[in-house]
């Protein structure tokens, strides 16, 4: 199959890494309150009067911006399956408010109320951060997006996404180091960096990954830093040619990785700006050490908290609380960048979406289909992307769900072939036993 070919079939609607102990390569209060008896409706049903048209938006028209012409991803796990619903609001239907009559996101130009989009679609307005991108046209969503696995346990759906195989357990290796793998040699071994203790199921595989702990103390010096330890390793790994070169890889990315993060944390320091708190912290070390050094190619980092069974909130509370410092990270992240921000997407993916109806918690549970996010500068931003199935009840997955018609591999592939270059060979086996869904294309890069 040709890689024309390949992208058609997308649609819309090995052996496992070696731990090496150097860390470089693997291993919510009370329900919302209830209108009083007197009311006839709750607050948010008695404003709707009538549905909104359907619109995804409209692509902003511009050019290819230049960068130094050395792509770059970033994927954001999302750990816990975050509500698509409330993070991209169907505020033009009023069947979302009748679901949720607790924890909807108002409609837009009230208090706490949602941003408007396209008039249909909204962005939760702690994330109001990130609106500028969409303004500029390089934020774009795509909804009703996930694995067609039906799973709703957390460890299952996030094995799958990470492995790229749904429903397949015997995957020993991620899709980003399958990717990885198919990219350009290069002399340096730091090709692929993750922010986190250990290298997530993602990034598995033969490819060498470096890895930096999280928080402010993520380059301090650690027990493999120290000669007499790393001697003692190298000693016992030349025993064996293919673990020797492994270990002789990690070592070498991490010393680079080492030199590039004291390098420009003196610079930050030195201009006298204090890094940001939270997840900003993070990602701003890992935008300015992927502006610096091009060899670093892949980027991943994973965000917890969204597994929101009590207390969802609305426009403000629990989700809320966890989507502005996420929004302050991505916004950091891509600040930091600079340049590199022209030739970089950035994907904001989840395990899976949440139940339509709200829970009689004040909360939501495991779902289904979902909404990915794309950060880019050569993003086709100021759209919605995909199929809208519909939030009515014939048209929820089993009755419940906000059914899936992209499939995530879909996204993921057309990143893969046309913003990283993967040849067509490489494709194939990138997400093997992919299957063929709506006629339709992905047309979301400049």
């Amino acid at each position: 199959m040709n890689r024309r070919d390949f992208i058609r079939h997308l649609g819309l609607c090995t052996s496992g890494a070696i731990l090496i102990p150097v860390g470089l390569s693997g291993c919510v209060v009370a329900p919302a309150t209830k209108p009083q008896a007197k009311a006839k409706a709750p607050p948010i049903a008695a404003a709707v009067v009538s549905d909104s048209p359907l619109s995804y938006g409209s692509p902003l028209q511009r050019a290819h911006a230049a960068g130094d012409g050395t792509p770059r991803m970033i994927v954001a796990f999302l750990r816990g399956a975050v509500d698509g619903l409330n993070v991209v609001v169907p505020h033009g239907d009023h069947n979302y408010y009748k679901a949720r009559p607790g924890i909807a996101v108002s409609r837009p130009g009230t208090q706490n109320g949602a941003i408007d989009l396209t008039g249909y679609f909204g962005l939760h307005p702690a994330l109001q951060a990130l609106q500028p991108y969409w303004d500029g046209g390089q934020l774009a969503f795509i909804h009703a997006s996930g694995s067609p696995d039906m799973s709703r346990s957390h460890f299952e759906a996030q094995d799958y996404m990470e492995t790229g195989t749904p429903g397949e357990h015997n995957t020993r290796d991620g899709w980003m180091n399958r990717m990885l793998g198919a990219m350009p040699v290069s002399a340096s071994p730091m090709q692929a960096l993750t922010l986190g203790e250990s290298v997530p199921r993602i990034l598995t595989g033969k490819a060498v990954v470096a890895n930096m702990p999280t928080g402010r103390d993520a380059t301090r010096p650690t027990l493999i830093d120290r000669p007499e330890v790393n001697q003692t390793y190298a000693a016992l790994y030349a025993q064996d040619a293919v673990l020797g070169k492994t270990y002789r890889d990690g070592i070498s990315a991490r010393k680079e990785l080492m030199a590039d993060a004291s390098s420009t944390e003196q610079k930050a320091a030195n201009n006298g700006a204090p890094l940001p708190n939270g997840l900003s912290i993070d990602t701003s070390r890992l935008g300015r050490l992927m502006r610096s050094n091009p060899d670093i190619r892949l980027g991943f980092i994973a965000v917890g908290g969204w597994d929101t069974h009590t207390n969802q909130g609305n426009g403000n509370g629990q989700l809320a609380n966890r989507l502005r410092p996420l929004a302050d990270g991505l916004t950091t992240l891509a600040r930091e960048l600079g340049p590199a921000f022209n030739d970089t997407v950035i994907v904001v993916m989840s395990e899976f979406g949440r139940t339509f109806r709200e829970n009689g918690n004040g909360g939501t549970d495991h779902g289904h289909g979902n909404a990915m996010w794309l950060l880019g500068g050569n993003v086709r931003g100021r759209s919605i992307y995909g199929q809208w199935p519909g939030i009515d009840d014939k048209s929820l997955n089993e009755g419940r769900d906000l059914a899936v018609t992209t499939d995530f591999r879909a996204v993921l592939a057309t990143l893969a072939e046309k913003h990283m270059r993967i040849g067509d060979p490489a494709m194939q086996k990138l997400f093997p036993q992919y299957g063929a869904g709506n006629a339709h294309a992905l047309n979301f890069l400049v």
